[in-house]
């Protein structure tokens, strides 16, 4: 489990596709106090790391993920920056909201547009994913706990504060941006308990 609070912001060193696409992360952890077999949410995507070094770590992305995600959308190259977050432990302080790590599907930017310091940024839903998302609501971007404003069918918008756009990849996005996004889990559970009433 995850927070959504961004703790450093890792680089693509290298991607080799094996049976599997195996991705090299250089991380600022200090991978002395990783294991292997840990979770760390990798733009919102849950990997397990499968091998370390002194400034980097492996994760091993199945098909699947690839295909579920914006890392098969031609979005992660070697030099390509990501949001990162270590895994929630007991006592941890829960600063965002509760995150799995499991991706839903791809939002796409539409638009950004200055509001005083703050950007607003509208987005486009997957039609199957966008009764889950409400004003005020919670919604995990690219691993990054955010506040939904406003939803118009299959769009919604979000503010990015200065502190989120120098904290996390979010200073970098631009319009046509594919984007992975997770649901909020309470708004899953709400809608499936309706589907059995």
């Amino acid at each position: 489990m995850f927070t959504g609070i961004i703790t450093d912001i890792g680089e693509i060193r290298e991607l080799d596709q094996r049976g599997d696409l195996r991705a090299r992360i250089g991380t600022g952890y200090d991978t002395n106090g990783i294991d292997i077999g840990a979770s760390i949410a990798c733009d919102g995507v849950c990997l397990t790391v499968v091998a370390l070094g002194p400034d980097w770590f492996d994760v091993d992305i199945s098909a699947e993920t690839v295909d579920k995600t914006n890392i098969g959308r031609n979005r992660w190259s070697e030099g390509h920056r990501i949001n990162l977050e270590r895994a929630l432990k007991v006592g941890d302080e829960l600063g965002g909201h509760i995150v799995s790590g499991h991706v839903d599907g791809v939002a796409e930017i539409l638009s950004m547009t200055d509001e005083g310091d703050s950007t607003r940024v509208t987005f486009r839903a997957p039609d199957d994913l966008a009764r889950f998302i409400a004003p005020k609501g919670s919604i995990c971007l690219n691993g990054t706990s955010l506040t939904v404003n406003e939803v118009e069918g299959a769009t919604f918008g979000v503010n990015l504060i200065p502190h989120t756009q120098e904290v996390t990849t979010w200073g970098a996005v631009k319009p046509g941006d594919h984007i992975n996004l997770e649901i909020d889990t309470l708004a899953r559970y709400v809608a499936r308990l309706q589907e059995t009433l």
